[in-house]
């Protein structure tokens, strides 16, 4: 990262006095790569400006998170193109923060700030362009890097539909015995079902929060939020204590759908943040799924107007692992049930479907429907006879009745092993 990396002055403290740069005791041991000033200036920077903000991840890039939070605060020479009342809103939030302070409370929860040049910083994330987060804070004990690598986004309504749910939570249940990591929101709805499916698979899960990571929202997954951060991770862009905003909401999609391999939408509106989401999947060159529903219902008209474009129609786990894994991650076949009749001979088959429903036909009839010789037809006409499929009544041969007998087998049924008929000649 380019800018300067001296010390960047007095840090604001606690009671909006000034503590000494470097004596922050948030700094996580270990993180790797990061300076302390530098990771201070980002934790910072995320309660002093908006995530998402272009301009703002322009300004990083080209001075360096030290020499923008000095530039921010009136230390130094503003940003270039910074207007005078931004300069002054800032200054004014500035001297109420304390980053360290920020830092030791979520220390204190068991959490971390991960910023870019971390160990544990997710690459993909660096895809978003000046739009990245400046840093995340995270909390639970799995390597964020390594489960962004083979993660899964599953998102959907809120207000979804029972249908919606169970196959929310089917998918989070299935992909988590897969071994894929389920991410999502923790919203109501679809996020709160699959992160509940992963959880009930003892799998990977995280959540992506609009809040800062001590604060549950929505208040109703307070618990849920919890058994996440225990078994899995909960990670936000906003700093401990801030709360959800609208816009928040939006800008935390763009993370959901940069950090995993592709975003599955189960249920969503024609007006959904799901579907910004899967939009932002596509541009970002992400694998986008959507899951149909029935026609009838306006939770549908989102997902099927994303599979009328760019998105691939998926059904279960196994089609997403197929979509979005590695060669040979295959969904299996899937086909009707097997009958008797998909075992025969093609030209036995067309033997037997000349012969004629009613009446029964004879074997000049049946050689000239089937399209062969009447020794052929004779010889295919007696394999049939053999393996239960027709009778012989004088000179006409009519189809077997099908009545079940008593095991439920139709009289005449052949015995199938595998997929072998006993007695049929292959």
């Amino acid at each position: 990262m380019a800018g300067p990396r001296e010390g960047w002055g007095p840090v604001p403290g606690p009671d909006g006095g000034e503590a000494e740069a470097g004596t922050a005791t948030g700094a996580v041991p270990g993180a790797g790569g990061v300076a302390e000033d530098e990771r201070l200036a980002r934790a910072a920077l995320t309660r002093l400006v908006e995530p998402g903000d272009e301009t703002v991840g322009r300004w990083l890039r080209e001075l360096g998170p030290v020499a923008l939070w000095r530039a921010l605060c009136g230390a130094g020479e503003p940003p270039p193109g910074a207007s005078a009342e931004r300069i002054a809103g800032c200054r004014l939030r500035a001297e109420r923060l304390d980053p360290a302070g920020d830092l030791a409370v979520a220390a204190a929860r068991g959490g971390r700030f991960v910023c870019p040049g971390d160990l544990e910083w997710p690459g993909q994330l660096d895809d978003l362009g000046d739009a990245r987060p400046v840093g995340l804070w995270v909390r639970g004990r799995p390597s964020l890097r390594m489960w962004a690598l083979r993660s899964v986004a599953v998102v959907g309504a809120r207000a979804c539909s029972d249908y919606g749910a169970h196959v929310a939570a089917t998918l989070g249940a299935g992909l988590a015995e897969r071994g894929w990591v389920v991410v999502s929101g923790a919203a109501h709805g679809v996020d709160g079902a699959v992160h509940r499916g992963a959880l009930a698979a003892d799998g990977a899960t995280i959540a992506v929060l609009a809040s800062g990571v001590d604060i549950p929202y929505p208040r109703g997954h307070a618990e849920l939020i919890e058994r996440i951060a225990e078994q899995g991770l909960v990670l936000a862009e906003l700093p401990p204590g801030a709360h959800p905003t609208r816009s928040r909401f939006v800008l935390r999609n763009r993370v959901i759908a940069a950090l995993t391999r592709g975003t599955v939408v189960v249920e969503a509106q024609y007006r959904s943040g799901s579907l910004v989401t899967a939009r932002r999947a596509l541009k970002l060159g992400r694998h986008t799924m959507g899951v149909p529903g029935p026609v009838t219902s306006g939770l549908s008209s989102g997902v099927h107007e994303l599979l009328r474009g760019e998105a691939v129609l998926v059904t279960d786990a196994d089609e997403v692992a197929e979509l979005v894994g590695g060669i040979g991650e295959l969904a299996p076949a899937r086909q009707g049930p097997l009958v008797e009749r998909d075992l025969l001979d093609p030209v036995t088959a067309r033997v037997l479907e000349a012969l004629s429903a009613q009446g029964g036909s004879d074997g000049r009839e049946v050689a000239r429907d089937s399209g062969t010789s009447c020794e052929e037809a004779l010889s295919r006409l007696y394999e049939l006879l053999a393996l239960g499929f027709v009778e012989r009544h004088g000179d006409r041969w009519k189809l077997a009745p099908t009545d079940r007998r008593k095991d439920g087998t139709r009289r005449g049924d052949p015995q199938i092993w595998g997929n072998r008929v006993k007695g049929l000649r292959r």
